[in-house]
C-alpha cells in the first residue's frame, strides 16, 4: 500500500515556485556542492556560498545559482537577511555551532549527519532549535526515502515477533588517505574553530574524517545512517551501554577504518554494527544490510532493498514472504529528504529527522568514539543524561 507520506516523498512536483526560497551553503566541498545542486533542482535559489578554502569556494559558486554571493566567513552569510534556509555541510566538529548560530539568525537549516561531535553539543542544539522555533532537518535521509518508508510499514505489520538482536554491517573497499597538497588559500584558524590549535596540516584538512578532533571516521559517518534506521524500524531511542573495538590499516590515520560497535538497549535489544572499508568491493546495492532477528520472522533492510523472511525450521533455503528490490533507488533519497525539509519550512511542522531524533543516534555515536578510544564499555545514565564508565 502506498501512503500519502510515501507519495509526498517521491513526487517530482516542486513544493514551491521556482526561486521563491533563497538558500545558502556553508561548506562547499564535494558533499556541499552535491546538496547545492539538489536544492537548486527542487527550486531553491542558492544565492550564497561560504567556504574557508578558496578552491572549494570557487567550485561552489559554479554550482550555485547565477549571481550567488561568495563568503569566506559563515557569520557574514548569516547576516544576509534575504537568506531563508541554510545548508551546513562542513566537517563534523563545526555542525553544532553553525546550526545554533543559523537558527539564532532566523534561518531554517538542513545539516549533514552526524548531528554533532559531542553529546553536550547535541543538547545545546536541541535547546536552541526549541527556543527559536526554527525548522532543522538532519541529513539522515532514510527517514524520507520511499523504499524505507515502505520498509517501515512492512516491519510494523509483518508479525515479526520480538526483535532482540539486530546484526548490521557496511562493507566495501574504499578507505584511503588523500595525499594531495593544498591548491589555494585556506583560512586554517577558522577551519579549526574550537578544535585544538595546531600548525597548518594539509593531511588533516584533506582527511579530517580520520582524525579525532574533527570526526569519528567511517564508524560515525556510516553508523549515523544505519543506527538511526535501526532505531526507527525497531522503535529504539537511547542505549543503556555501548562498546566499540577497531583495527587501523591506514598509516597516518588516527581513526580506525574497520570497527564494530555493540549497543545495548533498555528494551532488551542488542545491536551489532560493523563497518569495514578494507574488505572486498561490493556494489551499492549489496554493501550494507541490517538483519532484524525476530521470534517469528527476520527482516532485512539494505540500501535499496528490504525483505521479510518467515520462520520455517525445515527450510534449507529461505525465500522472502515479502520484499522490494529497487537498484539505483537510493539516488533519490536525498532529494526526497530535502523535499520533506522544504515542505516543513512552509508548514512549520516537524521534519522527518529533527534534532531530537538525531540526538538519540548522536549519543550512540559519541559513546562509541569514547569507547573505542578508552577500550571501555560505557553506560548511559538516562536520568542524568550522561555517560558513566
Amino acid at each position: 500500500m502506498v501512503t500519502r507520506r510515501i507519495l509526498l516523498a517521491s513526487t517530482a512536483v516542486p513544493l514551491m515556485a521556482q526561486g521563491a526560497v533563497r538558500g545558502g551553503i556553508i561548506g562547499s566541498g564535494g558533499r556541499g556542492r552535491y546538496l547545492t545542486g539538489e536544492f537548486k533542482e527542487i527550486g531553491v535559489n542558492m544565492a550564497a556560498v561560504c567556504d574557508v578554502y578558496e578552491p572549494n569556494l570557487r567550485a561552489g559558486l559554479k554550482v550555485a545559482s547565477t549571481g550567488a554571493q561568495a563568503y569566506d566567513n559563515y557569520k557574514k552569510l548569516l547576516d544576509d537577511k534575504s537568506i531563508q534556509v541554510v545548508v551546513v555541510a562542513t566537517p563534523d566538529h563545526w555542525h553544532a555551532q553553525m546550526v545554533i548560530d543559523a537558527v539564532e539568525a532566523g534561518k531554517d537549516v538542513y545539516v549533514e549527519k552526524p548531528l554533532a561531535h559531542t553529546i553536550a553539543e547535541g543538547w545545546r542544539m536541541i535547546e536552541a532549535v526549541k527556543r527559536t522555533k526554527r525548522i532543522v532537518q538532519v541529513g539522515m535521509q532514510r527517514r524520507s526515502y520511499d523504499v524505507f518508508l515502505e520498509a517501515k510499514q512492512a516491519y510494523d505489520t509483518g508479525n515479526i515477533g520480538d526483535v532482540r538482536h539486530v546484526n548490521a554491517w557496511w562493507m566495501n573497499n574504499q578507505a584511503s588517505l588523500n595525499p594531495a597538497p593544498l591548491e589555494g588559500k585556506l583560512d586554517w584558524k577558522q577551519w579549526l574553530g574550537t578544535a585544538p590549535p595546531r600548525e597548518l596540516d594539509a593531511q588533516r584538512f584533506r582527511n579530517w574524517y580520520y582524525f579525532w578532533d574533527y570526526s569519528g571516521g567511517l564508524m560515525i559517518g556510516q553508523a549515523a545512517h544505519m543506527v538511526d534506521a535501526i532505531h526507527w524500524l525497531r522503535g529504539l531511542t537511547y542505549p543503556s551501554a555501548v562498546y566499540a573495538a577497531g583495527v587501523n590499516t591506514l598509516p597516518g590515520a588516527e581513526v580506525p577504518e574497520t570497527t564494530t560497535m555493540l549497543l545495548e538497549y533498555p528494551e532488551q535489544v542488542l545491536v551489532a554494527f560493523t563497518v569495514g572499508y578494507k574488505s572486498m568491493r561490493y556494489s551499492g546495492f549489496l554493501d550494507q544490510v541490517a538483519q532484524h532477528h525476530g521470534t517469528k520472522a527476520r527482516f532485512d533492510a539494505g540500501r535499496e532493498h528490504w525483505a521479510l523472511y518467515r520462520e520455517d525450521p525445515k527450510a534449507t533455503e529461505l525465500k522472502p514472504e515479502k520484499e522490494r528490490r529497487s537498484p539505483g533507488a537510493f539516488s533519490h533519497a536525498t532529494r526526497q529528504h530535502i523535499r520533506n525539509f522544504l515542505e516543513c519550512v512552509q508548514t512549520r511542522q516537524q521534519p522527518n529527522a529533527p534534532v531530537e531524533v538525531a540526538q538519540q543516534t548522536n549519543v550512540v555515536l559519541c559513546m562509541a568514539i569514547e569507547s573505542l578510544r578508552s577500550g571501555k564499555r560505557l553506560k548511559w545514565d538516562a536520568v542524568g543524561k550522561k555517560v558513566v564508565g
